[in-house]
């Protein structure tokens, strides 16, 4: 063979394939949120049902039909997995009695304008689920802030009550401590017997489906464990200076912040990409969720965080780059 006529094929790393995939990783997150899925179901019945059938074939199909009809791209893209881990994800941002119209509303906002405005998977700045959450949340407050309480089957029909966010922003509020009487349990908050968003119950659900990524690799432990860390330890310390502000365990366990930690937050676009730009991000995250939670208007401060933190995600790549080698040195 003549070796002198050939035309060497020189091609970008990486030149090891791993055998990972954009769809495998994507129905891997999905599969993590099984437990979580089956305890909305077991407290919420029929409403978590409409609600999560709804934002998922919402999404696929605002992801084919802008596809196809606006963007104009022959390759469709809604069998990656993508669109469907968005429409699990919203769903489990919202209440069980939210009407579908809305939920459809949100969808098209996640996909619409949260992810195919900047050009599709990889390219979108923001949590495309976030964006469809916090616009429903800022367009429709009452109907985003009606929690239902667990263990009501029914949708429309279910009784509303106070979640365990909103008693301890009435404590710190009112600086009074008998609103965190009120509080459900820690352990009825771990298992899931307490009101409020679908993704808001069962944390031990969520966090078995954060092991589950984990030791599948889909993600790694420094967001996650940044998050809670850096909640613990500042509401600790809140609690430590007044006793108006819930303990540290109530406050880890309540509203979406296992949710977000786990799930949201750990998304491979919008997250920065070494180990210790993780560390940072999470550590920020916390500290705004507590803030944002403790002296804002939200009692709720996670999706805020994470959405100020995804804007600042360049920014702690730039500043936190791995080293190179083969670097001439100057």
């Amino acid at each position: 063979m003549n070796f002198k006529n050939m035309k060497p094929i020189i091609s970008l790393s990486p030149h090891v394939h791993g055998g990972d995939s954009v769809q495998k990783n994507m129905f891997g997150v999905c599969i993590a949120l099984i437990p979580a899925l089956i305890a909305s179901l077991y407290f919420f019945g029929l409403g978590s049902a409409i609600v999560l059938l709804t934002s998922v074939a919402a999404c696929v199909f605002f992801e084919w039909a802008i596809t196809r009809f606006i963007l104009g791209r022959e390759r469709l893209t809604i069998c990656d997995g993508s669109a469907v881990l968005t429409g699990l994800l919203l769903g489990f941002n919202l209440p069980s009695n939210l009407p579908i119209w809305i939920i459809i509303i949100g969808a098209l906002v996640a996909i619409g304008i949260g992810k195919l405005t900047f050009g599709g998977l990889g390219c979108n700045p923001f949590n495309p689920a976030l964006v469809g959450r916090v616009f429903l949340l800022i367009s429709f407050p009452v109907q985003m802030t009606s929690w239902p309480l667990s263990g009501q089957l029914g949708y429309l029909d279910a009784e509303t009550g106070a979640t365990p966010l909103a008693l301890m922003k009435l404590a710190i509020k009112e600086g009074d401590t008998s609103y965190l009487d009120q509080l459900p349990s820690a352990f009825d908050m771990l298992v899931g017997q307490t009101g409020g968003s679908l993704g808001e119950v069962s944390a031990l659900c969520l966090l078995i489906g954060c092991c589950y990524m984990i030791w599948k690799k889909i993600i790694t432990w420094h967001i996650p464990v940044s998050i809670l860390g850096t909640v613990f330890v500042l509401a600790g310390l809140f609690h430590l200076i007044d006793s108006s502000y819930a303990n540290p365990v109530q406050v880890i366990l309540a509203g979406g912040l296992m949710l977000g930690a786990c799930f949201m937050a750990t998304d491979y676009v919008t997250s920065p990409m070494t180990a210790k730009g993780q560390l940072i991000y999470g550590c920020a995250i916390g500290v705004l969720t507590v803030l944002i939670r403790d002296f804002g208007s939200y009692p709720e401060g996670m999706s805020f965080a994470i959405l100020i933190m995804n804007g600042f995600t360049p920014l702690i790549n730039t500043y936190v780059k791995p080293k190179r080698f083969g670097e001439v040195k100057k």
